[in-house]
């Protein structure tokens, strides 16, 4: 018997968000088409990633890729989505549930990928949290067929190299620091030059004033060595 052998692209789903005030192209939503693929997504999201997930069932992982830098904006970033964005990642992961699909009032837990933990001895697709405290649940009273049927019509199954395009992106993301660290020195650089010769001018200043200053109650003397008291 031949087995298998995993290359390094993966096939995932694509779906497009509905449009909001902060993407009005709609957002990213993508989903592995089975447990080896979820593995490979948790190994390869990105900072800016939210995983969702019907809580204590078996179902699809449902991904939502904020904009780049999104993860800098303070603690509860991925709680600040569009609750009509929220809604459909929802109803994408109960649509992708074997039991949470026939089930009414289920819950769906997400969390900041980056908050996704693998540990040893866990089956293929099985994910536990490094911080519990950044889990959050959203209740799903029922599927609702035509947020599902909208999402399914921007479906596309796309070949993608998880690995690659995390690399790029960090690299990307190396080269900005870079850049920012360059602009921020020379910068700094300027500051301290313009500060030193400030300073220096003021010294002039002063000392000009000085050899130029005649002191208070200072007689003045001419050339014959009488005093003048005009």
């Amino acid at each position: 018997m031949v087995k298998a052998v995993r290359t390094s692209c993966q096939m995932v789903f694509h779906f497009t968000s509905s449009p909001c005030d902060a993407a009005p192209e709609g957002y990213l939503l993508y989903m592995g088409k089975d447990k080896y693929e979820n593995d490979d997504l948790i190994k390869f999201a990105w900072p800016e990633d939210v995983w969702y997930h019907v809580d204590k069932e078996s179902s699809a992982h449902v991904y939502i890729r904020l904009p780049r830098g999104s993860h800098l904006a303070g603690k509860d970033w991925y709680k600040n989505i569009d609750p009509k964005v929220v809604e459909e990642c929802c109803q994408l992961v109960k649509a992708n549930s074997i039991k949470g699909n026939k089930l009414d009032n289920i819950t769906v837990v997400f969390t900041p990928a980056s908050n996704l933990k693998k540990t040893q001895g866990m089956d293929t697709g099985q994910v536990g949290f490094h911080d519990q405290n950044m889990v959050f649940k959203e209740k799903v009273q029922t599927r609702k067929n035509e947020i599902v049927n909208r999402l399914e019509k921007t479906k596309k199954w796309v070949e993608v190299d998880l690995e690659a395009d995390l690399m790029k992106r960090q690299k990307e993301d190396k080269a900005e620091a870079a850049r920012l660290a360059e602009k921020t020195r020379i910068e700094r650089e300027e500051q301290e030059k313009k500060w030193k010769e400030e300073k220096e001018s003021r010294s002039y200043d002063r000392l000009y004033d000085e050899s130029n200053m005649t002191k208070a109650g200072e007689l003045e003397v001419d050339s014959d060595g009488e005093v003048d008291f005009m």
